[in-house]
């Protein structure tokens, strides 16, 4: 396979995947306490015969409550190592747990090679820890040789908790994470319902797990010991050569399945048993201890179809089990990390400690999930609700509506060699707009490979909670390869794809047209009033292999109506959201990952752009001609707005709570696209993934960094991303303007908020953009610091660029800006320079006019 940028745009994926990752785990866990832990190797036995043995490299967390307490194995996911729980494990130690982390076969610094959690292999090792822990005297047991012992881990960590609870009854309680029911079925997704050896490839998420893990670097540039085990077949009695190099850590049989599956695109009977031998669905009532399983609503690999049999099967043993979406997963979101951290202790509290609840408000839930409130009418930010219900209702939903698509029969292309391709979802790099609720993703079908069949607008709010389906007939000759999705369409917004998930499909077509069913992703989403549902199908999808050979086919709907499942019984809290979200982690180093892919970091204009330069503007950094938008009610959050920003300026973009001015910036940054209007930065208009984007830095609704990081590596692996050259992104100037000193080389976790503030100013300033666009730069500065903060944005724009500034604090505006712009309500109330504006002011209290005085008397508000 390969990838838009070479090999070097895969290790900066294949790198962002495991950050993700990692990420997610860490945001999973609460503070509080941390206990040191002691490094050992635990030695196992494995193999089929019991006869291979392995090193584990692991870490034991005394709990911090003294004497005999339950025990948690904390598993880490595919392509990390015990470093990655590291301080999960030591908060969860202490509260009041024995914790033992482990690297597993092939990872890290232990031996072995990965097996994909195989009951023959990773399976049997965690048993081995298991009987380690009954022997350790800081763990209660059941009885001799049991420990009280749950298991939690996402993705790669949450199967192997639901495969050890599947094989060893000494297993109490477990907190799956993001993770699969059936990896042949994730591996290759059919919608049509005909299995995984009808299914079509997962080509880029199996290549970048592939490749995480077979060219797999220490920190040093060389092998780190796992990978110097894995290529001289230490552990596993094999001599090293071409094979061992070519597949790293993995056992020879995996890495031939991949071989051939990447060649092919196909799944073979071989290839679905291995891949289901470590799977959940290869243990039918198995699992019967109690379980949560969280699941991510963003998660393109283990979508929630994967949760949903798992709980099926699970619950059909009689066991407690749980269900939680929430608004995030292997492709980003919002970790959630509060609330699920907390549903996590309070599973093992309940079921290993025998107090506390599963979900902390007095009373178990059968399922949860994770609402869009919409945005703080204050601040603007999202918010997050969640509903719950006494039962799990699964993917169909306690009721079905219908909505009644339109459109006739289409013709669809799949191009030569598959390419170029229709883009549903960037695995591991999701969730780039930040939006909420199940998310968005930048979605693309290319023109004349998808079919089209749309709703009449909406006459009332839908909401659909579970996996839509509809029947399509499709005509033709020959197998076709097909991918199915359903937009939220409204006005002139770009629509809305949720969750960036996509369901293919395999089927022969006919001239006389054959019907399929296809059972579309599963979603959480409310459609509101005015909306249209739009139905895509298209012949290609950058996630997917697809044929290589041209082929044109006709698809139609069999059917008019699309099902869609809901449930009465979720309903959200009438008080109001339950708690506010921030803006994601990883936000800032995603947007610079998808530059890369998209060649959006290229300077310049393309000549395929559908909106021409403007000459006369060319040279001017901002022109904003007529623009409105609108919320989903209906209300304008910005209302014919028209200003000009020139060259040398440094400009404040003033306005009370709710005036429009994020989504101004927001739309400036072509994250969001207007209702009516334009903005045009040198000339070109601001589009979604705009070349001309790159000209502009910018922060806006709150700093966003990988937590476990240092500020350094922060700053140097977002630059990486751009795929631009490192000395174009005069890091040593953005350094010296974050001014953090020594605490570069700290975690940013450890950062206070101001210092987060400076690390994430002198992030937009990186390659010195000509434009640049700050929301409340001086949050959490000190008096020093925002002095500091003024003297560098003046100088920044006296070099010729130019500087807009979204602050409340007016005060500092009026020292730090030379120009002004007034919101209110959305509108434009007054703009020009500073000095003109208090010119125009009246003194008050015998002195000199302030801004705040005339800010306040141009919104109409009394002093």
């Amino acid at each position: 396979m390969t990838f838009p940028g070479g090999r070097r745009a895969l290790a900066i994926v294949v790198t962002l995947v495991i950050l993700t990752a990692a990420g997610v785990t860490w945001a999973l866990w609460p503070s509080g306490t941390t206990v040191q832990g002691r490094d050992l190797v635990i030695p196992v036995v494995d193999g089929p015969a019991d006869d291979q043995h392995v090193d584990l490299d692991a870490t034991f967390y005394p709990p911090a409550s003294g004497g005999r307490a339950p025990a948690v194995l904390l598993a880490h996911g595919f392509g990390g190592s015990k470093e990655s729980v590291r301080e999960q494990a030591g908060r969860l130690a202490g509260q009041g747990y024995a914790v033992l982390t482990w690297s597993a076969r092939g990872f890290g610094r232990s031996t072995g090679q990965i097996a994909l959690n195989s009951p023959d292999y990773e399976v049997k090792d965690v048993r081995g820890l298991i009987d380690w822990l009954a022997g350790r005297p800081e763990v209660r047991l059941d009885a001799p040789g049991d420990p009280r012992v749950g298991i939690a881990g996402g993705s790669y960590g949450g199967a192997i908790a639901l495969m050890v609870a599947a094989y060893d009854n000494r297993v109490d309680a477990i907190v799956p994470q993001i993770t699969w029911y059936d990896l042949a079925d994730a591996l290759f997704p059919d919608a049509s319902g005909k299995g995984p050896l009808n299914g079509v490839f997962k080509k880029m998420w199996a290549g970048i797990f592939f490749s995480s893990a077979a060219d797999r670097l220490a920190p040093d540039g060389g092998l780190g010991a796992g990978g110097i085990a894995g290529l001289t077949g230490q552990g596993t009695g094999r001599t090293p050569g071409t094979e061992q190099v070519r597949c790293g850590r993995f056992l020879p049989q995996i890495c031939e399945m991949y071989q051939k599956v990447a060649e092919t695109g196909r799944a073979g009977q071989e290839a679905v048993d291995l891949l289901r031998r470590s799977s959940p669905i290869s243990v039918p009532g198995r699992i019967k201890v109690p379980t949560l399983l969280i699941q991510g609503q963003r998660d393109s690999l283990f979508p929630l179809s994967h949760a949903d049999a798992n709980a099926r099967a699970i619950a059909a043993t009689g066991a407690p089990v749980e269900v939680a979406w929430f608004n995030g997963g292997h492709d980003g979101g919002d970790g959630e990390a509060d609330w699920l951290s907390d549903r996590t202790t309070g599973w093992f509290d309940r079921y290993l400690k025998g107090s506390g609840s599963s979900t902390g408000d007095g009373g178990p839930a059968a399922f949860t999930v994770t609402r869009d409130g919409g945005r703080d009418p204050g601040t603007r930010r999202p918010v997050l609700l969640h509903a719950t219900a006494g039962r799990y209702p699964g993917l169909a939903g306690g009721e079905r509506t219908t909505i009644t698509l339109d459109g006739p029969q289409q013709p669809i292309a799949n191009p030569a060699g598959g390419s170029p391709s229709s883009i549903s979802a960037v695995p591991g790099l999701g969730g780039l707009l930040g939006g909420n609720g199940g998310g968005a993703s930048i979605a693309l079908d290319m023109p004349g490979q998808a079919a089209v069949f749309e709703s009449a607008p909406l006459t009332r709010p839908t909401q659909v909670t579970g996996s839509p389906a509809v029947t399509i007939r499709v005509y033709g000759t020959g197998e076709a390869t097909l991918f199915a999705k359903v937009y939220d369409v409204s006005g002139g917004s770009l629509p809305v794809l949720p969750s960036g998930l996509v369901s293919p499909l395999r089927i022969t077509a006919s001239e006389a047209g054959t019907p399929v069913t296809v059972t579309l992703p599963a979603i959480d989403r409310r459609f509101d009033a005015g909306h249209r549902m739009r139905l895509v199908v298209s012949t290609t999808d950058l996630g997917y292999a697809t044929p290589a050979a041209p082929a044109v086919y006709r698809v139609a709907l069999e059917s008019p109506a699309l099902e869609l499942p809901g449930d009465a019984a979720l309903r959200t809290p009438a008080a109001g959201p339950a708690w506010w979200t921030w803006a994601m982690p990883l936000a800032a180093i995603v947007v610079a990952a998808v530059l890369l892919l998209t060649g959006r970091a290229r300077r310049g204009t393309h000549a395929g752009d559908d909106a021409a330069p403007d000459a006369e503007s060319a040279e001017v950094p901002l022109v904003i001609s007529g623009l409105g938008k609108r919320y989903r009610n209906g209300e304008k959050a910005v209302d014919g707005l028209s200003f000009r920003v020139e060259k040398g300026q440094v400009l404040g973009l003033l306005g009370p709570n709710g005036a429009g001015k994020t989504t101004t910036m927001r739309m400036l940054m072509g994250l969001i696209h207007p209702d009516e209007g334009e903005i045009r930065i040198f000339g070109t208009r601001v589009r979604p993934g705009a070349p001309v984007l790159s000209r502009l830095g910018s922060f806006v609704e709150g700093p966003g960094f990988l937590p476990h990081l240092s500020g350094r590596a922060n700053l140097e692996l977002y630059w990486q991303a751009t795929g631009r050259p490192p000395q174009d992104a005069h890091m040593e100037e953005a350094l010296e303007i974050a001014g953090l000193g020594a605490a570069l080389d700290r975690a940013v976790r450890t950062y206070s908020q101001g210092m987060r503030q400076r690390l994430a100013i002198a992030q937009a300033m990186l390659g010195l953009p000509d434009l640049l666009v700050l929301d409340e730069p001086t949050n959490g500065l000190d008096p020093p610091q925002i002095a500091e903060m003024r003297r560098v944005l003046r100088a920044y724009a006296e070099r010729g660029r130019t500087v807009i500034v979204s602050s409340h604090m007016l005060a500092e505006v009026e020292q730090a800006c030379t120009h002004v712009v007034v919101m209110h309500r959305g509108r434009l109330v007054s703009a020009g320079p500073v000095k003109d504006l208090l010119g125009t002011a009246t003194a008050v209290n015998g002195g000199g006019p302030r801004l705040e005085d005339v800010f306040l008397d141009l919104i109409g508000e009394s002093r």
